[in-house]
């Protein structure tokens, strides 16, 4: 399906701001950029494969902000790979036959329950307090992150909240460096491996890529900028309204 002018703007102007929030937060650009998707015409199997293909990109934008800030620890990163890869790879493979109506209402659930747990948890994420990376936890953190790399392959919203909340929540992060490590690994090593798989498995809509890289890469720069800037405190705001906003929004689709 070839995109008129009008269509390719709303696409890009759709994926810039999809991406920079999720910059901001944590993850979430498919609360925005997956439905318009759908609306401007692709099925929902050629949306979910575009829209992972292009979300490799947003992993790009952060990374060309945040490589100089020198954050990620090698070993750390390499446990968030070696976890999470393999649910990632499993998730993709699966969802294309996964029944869409019950997965899309438990993901809103659990989305909507992020941001609500965080509220209630005044300083969660404010203090960076490293653990559970040795022993016994880092085997339990290996199989969360798993779990989070499973619904980052099969379900397009929100998964990288998963991502950023976990590092915090069990490994002790705070907001600056869980959204790095889940913008980068997450968002470029985890989102290529889907975008692989899907695009293997199904079909991508390649002619809509253009606008949708470009809105990619400037949004996930953008909003990494300003979150970097800001500090903790506003990110953690931010990681809470945009996962009750997705919650509620998935809940209601």
């Amino acid at each position: 399906m070839t995109l008129s002018g009008i269509d390719t703007l709303v696409l890009f102007a759709a994926s810039l701001l999809a991406n920079f929030f999720s910059a901001l937060s944590g993850g979430g650009a498919g609360l925005i950029q997956f439905p318009i998707l759908i609306f401007l015409g692709l099925s929902f199997g050629v949306a979910l494969a575009t829209h992972k293909v292009a979300s490799v990109f947003l992993g790009v934008g952060a990374i060309l902000r945040h490589w100089r800030e020198g954050r990620l620890a090698k070993r750390e990163s390499f446990i968030i790979l070696a976890a999470g890869l393999p649910g990632v790879i499993l998730g993709a493979s699966w969802v294309l036959q996964a029944p869409e109506r019950p997965m899309i209402f438990l993901l809103g659930l659990l989305t909507a329950g992020l941001g609500i747990y965080s509220v209630f948890k005044p300083q969660l994420g404010l203090i960076h307090a490293p653990r559970n990376w040795q022993g016994r936890g880092v085997w339990i953190g290996a199989a969360g992150l798993f779990v989070v790399g499973f619904l980052n392959g099969s379900i397009t919203s929100g998964t990288g909240l998963f991502l950023t909340l976990w590092l915090i929540r069990w490994f002790g992060l705070d907001y600056q460096r869980a959204v790095a490590y889940t913008l980068i690994l997450c968002g470029f090593f985890w989102n290529g491996t889907g975008a692989v798989v899907l695009g293997i498995l199904g079909t991508v809509a390649w002619d809509w890529m253009p606008a949708l890289l470009i809105g990619s890469i400037l949004g996930g720069y953008l909003g990494t900028h300003l979150a970097i800037r800001q500090g903790n405190r506003w990110i953690k705001r931010a990681f809470e309204i945009t996962t009750i906003l997705i919650g509620l929004k998935l809940l209601l689709s």
